[in-house]
């Protein structure tokens, strides 16, 4: 046995008996022969302690003055007594009514028939306690060995696995092996087929180019048909230093006045070398991206924006945030990103939720609020959705925080929330926005993306060659996975049609560095991506513009007559908060959460009071949720 310490030992060995010792180093058959003549000899002296008399009796009789014996009480039992007592009876003053029963041996005296009876019964309790005893050292033995032959067990079936494993090994390296060559052999064949298809594509291109350098000299000869050598100089001369007298493009007056600002033949032109623009585009395309885009903006459904770093994915992101807020103003839009952007001015009103490890709660909270507001809606009659405005939610760099919130709330299912927002949330015009960088669907947390659940989320895909740091890198791979993907695309046809729609795009791209999209708004568009940028600051300057005229032929705001718009309930409450705070310490939403006299709104409620307050410019918003009085 293993003990655990000395003392342990020494207990044990104490209370341990030599016959127990020797017992133990008996094998199991003379154990059990041992056990069989302990219990022998208890059975046989407690049968030898249960049968006679141990000592000799005396009976007598009572005479009655009938002159009558009586022998026996009430209950048929003789009178009797040991011989000892008999003495001391007569010493005592026996009654001379008391005489010797007759009728039982020699003057009422009975020999003992068994004189041993006490030595038989403690022997009978001496056997039967060795052979418990006995018995309960082999049941101590043998629980300790069922615990070894378990062991045993485990190690015999785990070395048996190990050997069947053994023999297998080769035959699964063999397999890997011939599988990793197939792959091999795959990729090669692929990377040809790339390499003949880039060729292709240069040579097209090419062909192109050679035939617009041609097709341009013809028209260069039929203009300066009959002339001599020196009025083709002339000639060309005046084509390059002549000077348009229309606005182009970002001309201003000025600009157009200014001898200095103008192109002349030796600087590089605004469209790179090889494009064929058609009026202000590099590719008849680009409205058509332009019209999907805004359909994009408007679509009741919700839609995710996959792109590698380098696509242009920010800048169509804040291109859809700009036109659903110029369609309707009072969108309600949240944004959740891993950086702190502006997003056209949403982190300015508080709306923008920085993700971050040391803080993940917000994040939490946001989506559990918006789903609460989005039920809030299901609840309304059919009569009063159509008024809803845009509730969106938008989910910018959405693989990363959605991989940390599944870590940190594994209890806590999102995915079921955007799962119910992706199938019925267009009924209440509520969708949210997904930006990711990988094709992986399944990344947004929804559990049961297949490819009926896939069809109500719109997609928009972006791909784009771009210098960095003097480094060239390519992002096509995303558009290039879904050509070949048949539950993206199911028709054969179909897919070799956008297939070709794409790669005539792609050429334009590469040269331009312009990002190339396919997108799924009921049906696939190819088309070449416009710059956002410029329509993204017309949107604003748009939308500044008509904000202004409205306020000032019809708005009756501060700014220009000195009546304020009275501030909501909540806003009020929250403001007196904030002036009964004896500290100047910002406050966040969760410290208005735990403020008494606030306990009665909800959290939708005190952030739409929030936002009211920066809007007034009665609190002030440091764009993380954090907000303070201003200093006056």
């Amino acid at each position: 046995m293993n003990y655990l310490t000395d003392k342990h030992k020494q207990l044990s060995e104490s209370q341990q008996s030599g016959l127990m010792l020797w017992f133990g180093r008996l094998p199991m058959d003379k154990k059990a022969v041992a056990i069989g003549l302990s219990l022998t000899v208890g059975i046989s002296s407690a049968a030898m302690a249960w049968k006679g008399e141990s000592s000799d009796r005396i009976y007598f009789c009572v005479r009655t003055p009938q002159k009558k014996l009586v022998c026996q009480d009430k209950n048929n039992r003789p009178f009797r007594m040991t011989p000892y007592y008999w003495e001391q009876w007569k010493l005592e003053g026996m009654p001379t009514q008391i005489v010797r029963d007759p009728a039982m041996g020699v003057n009422g005296l009975v020999k003992a028939t068994n004189p041993c009876k006490p030595f038989w019964a403690f022997g009978g309790f001496l056997g039967f306690a060795l052979a418990g005893w006995m018995l309960r050292h082999c049941q101590e033995e043998e629980k300790q060995r069922a615990v070894f032959e378990d062991i045993a067990q485990k190690r015999d079936a785990a070395k048996a696995e190990m050997a069947a494993r053994s023999e297998l090994l080769e035959s699964y390296r063999d397999v890997a092996i011939a599988e990793v060559q197939l792959q091999a052999d795959l990729d090669l064949v692929a990377n040809d087929r790339t390499v003949d298809i880039q060729k292709a594509e240069i040579y097209a291109h090419t062909e192109i180019e050679v035939t617009q350098m041609e097709a341009t000299d013809a028209i260069f000869e039929a203009q300066t048909a009959g002339m001599t050598e020196e009025q083709k100089a002339e000639y060309i001369k005046q084509l390059r230093e002549m000077k348009t007298p229309y606005l182009q493009g970002s001309q201003t007056l000025a600009g157009t006045i200014d001898p200095n600002d103008k192109v002349t033949g030796d600087e590089q032109g605004a469209i790179a070398p090889g494009a064929t623009p058609t009026g202000d585009y590099l590719h008849p395309s680009e409205p058509l991206a332009l019209n999907t885009l805004q359909a994009l903006a408007r679509a009741d459904s919700s839609t995710a924006l996959v792109a590698a770093p380098g696509s242009g994915k920010s800048v169509t992101l804040n291109y859809l945030i700009q036109k659903i807020l110029a369609d309707s103003p009072m969108a309600d839009i949240w944004v959740i990103s891993a950086k702190n952007d502006s997003f056209c001015g949403l982190r300015e009103k508080g709306r923008v939720i920085v993700f971050d490890g040391e803080n993940p709660d917000l994040a939490k909270e946001i989506i559990d609020s918006f789903y609460t507001a989005y039920k809030k809606r299901k609840q309304l009659p059919e009569s009063k959705r159509e008024s809803l405005p845009p509730l969106i939610l938008i989910l910018d760099d959405w693989l990363v925080i959605a991989d940390s919130l599944s870590k940190l709330y594994s209890d806590w299912n999102y995915g079921s929330k955007l799962l119910d927002v992706l199938l019925i949330g267009r009924e209440f015009n509520t969708k949210f926005i997904a930006s990711l960088q990988s094709f992986n669907l399944a990344a947004l947390g929804i559990e049961k993306m297949d490819a009926q659940t896939r069809i109500c989320l719109n997609l928009l895909l972006l791909g784009n060659r771009y210098i960095k740091n003097g480094r060239e890198q390519e992002s096509y791979g995303v558009l290039e996975l879904i050509l070949n993907r048949g539950d993206i695309i199911p028709g054969k046809l179909e897919r070799e049609q956008i297939k070709s729609k794409y790669l005539d795009v792609k050429a334009v791209s590469y040269q331009n560095l312009r990002p190339v999209m396919i997108a799924s708004v009921g049906g696939f568009v190819v088309a070449l991506m416009p710059l956002l940028s410029n329509k993204v600051n017309s949107i604003a300057s748009e939308q500044e513009y008509l904000d202004r005229v409205f306020d000032l032929e019809f708005n009756l705001n501060p700014a220009h007559n000195g009546h304020s718009k009275p501030l909501s309930e909540v806003a009020k409450k929250i403001y007196e908060y904030f002036q009964n705070v004896k500290t100047k310490t910002p406050k966040t939403l969760r410290d208005l959460k735990k403020a008494d006299r606030l306990s009665g709104y909800s959290e939708p409620e005190l952030i739409d009071g929030l936002a009211e307050l920066v809007k007034t410019e009665k609190i002030n918003s440091d764009g993380n949720d954090s907000y303070s009085l201003p200093d006056w």
